[in-house]
């Protein structure tokens, strides 16, 4: 298990996690900010100068779950993890990384107003220095920001009022009623290619329909990986009903097929898109979502796409809208029409 202290730079993450040590047997600190630093000593000058921040390198979402697992097989656990994480599509590629290895996630906020966290930082630029003290200043505003969605998830401890062992005192009796816990359902990481299988929901007005997962950045299709011996066509069906509640009564039409090439650490594979028609209004406001999996939906237009779809999804809903215009599916490789000519 991990315990992940989040929460803004002078909350009291490191203290607190260091006087947890003493009151979870087992535990080991385990400290993301170290990946971080050995990544901008090895990775060239020319790609650390592109970003602002080590949590913007993939490379180093990727390793806070792979370092994880791999503490893990050396110590018991849990695995006490002090690191401010405030965007969420890194809470979602993060701990749906963790819960894709079976390693399961408390999520706890330490939070304090904005006064005395000012005041922390402050005492912190005596030994840190000036530049220190404007960086975690800098990083108030978006912690305000990010704080409706981490309330909303994470087990909240105030510590303006508390020591470090008080605060951890209080996290250990939250973390052994449950509190935190992240309810996160996620497939193992493939070790092969992958057929997966996507369905087009439309509304009454031609907008698509898109979910947001919760085990990873960006919106997606309803759909997801065709089983063992399972027909693709029926594996949308059956995603379909277990993500919305939704019986889709005709088998859909195929759209697009789509070769994924490898890209590592990811296999690939082939990804579908059919057509599942649309959406009375009724059956549009029945929708359930399975909060372990999915926490929104939403119906857009091509254009609002664009702003919450990865680019290579972004590219397969536009080639099959194109199919659903023509009546053709189309065949891809790694989002692009191959020839001129439907290939089916």
């Amino acid at each position: 298990m991990i315990v992940w202290l989040n929460g803004a730079f002078g909350a009291g993450k490191t203290t607190t996690a260091n006087e947890l040590l003493d009151l979870l047997p087992g535990s080991t600190l385990y400290d993301p900010e170290l990946i971080g630093a050995g990544l901008r000593r090895m990775l060239p000058k020319e790609r650390v100068g592109q970003i602002g921040d080590f949590q913007d390198l993939p490379s180093w979402r990727r390793l806070v779950a792979d370092t994880a697992a791999a503490l893990l097989s050396e110590v018991e656990g849990p695995l006490i993890t002090p690191m401010t994480l405030l965007r969420r599509e890194y809470r979602d590629e993060i701990f749906g990384a963790l819960a894709a290895r079976r390693i399961p996630v408390c999520h706890i906020l330490l939070h304090a107003g904005e006064t005395i966290l000012r005041a922390r930082i402050a005492e912190r630029a005596a030994t840190d220095g000036d530049s220190t003290r404007a960086w975690c200043l800098r990083h108030l505003e978006p912690y305000a920001q990010a704080l409706p969605w981490i309330t909303a998830e994470a087990h909240t401890v105030d510590t303006s009022r508390l020591t470090p062992r008080q605060t951890a005192e209080r996290v250990a009796t939250a973390l052994r009623a449950g509190a935190g816990a992240v309810d996160i359902v996620q497939t193992p990481e493939p070790t092969a290619e992958t057929v997966a299988s996507g369905v087009l929901l439309f509304d009454e007005c031609d907008r698509v329909l898109l979910v947001d997962p919760t085990y990873k950045p960006g919106w997606e299709f309803p759909g997801g990986v065709v089983e063992s011996g399972e027909a693709p066509a029926l594996a949308g069906v059956r995603e379909v009903g277990e993500e919305l509640g939704l019986r889709l009564d005709d088998e859909p039409r195929l759209l697009v097929v789509d070769w994924e090439p490898p890209a590592p650490p990811g296999f690939g594979g082939l990804r579908l898109l059919f057509d599942g028609g649309r959406l009375a209004a009724e059956d549009a406001a029945s929708l359930l979502l399975p909060s372990a999996e999915l926490r929104g939906w939403r119906f857009v237009t091509e254009e609002d796409a664009a702003g919450l779809l990865p680019p290579v999804r972004l590219d397969r809903l536009r080639c099959a809208l194109r199919a659903r215009r023509t009546g053709h599916p189309l065949y891809l490789e790694a989002g692009v029409p191959v020839g001129s000519r439907n290939l089916f």
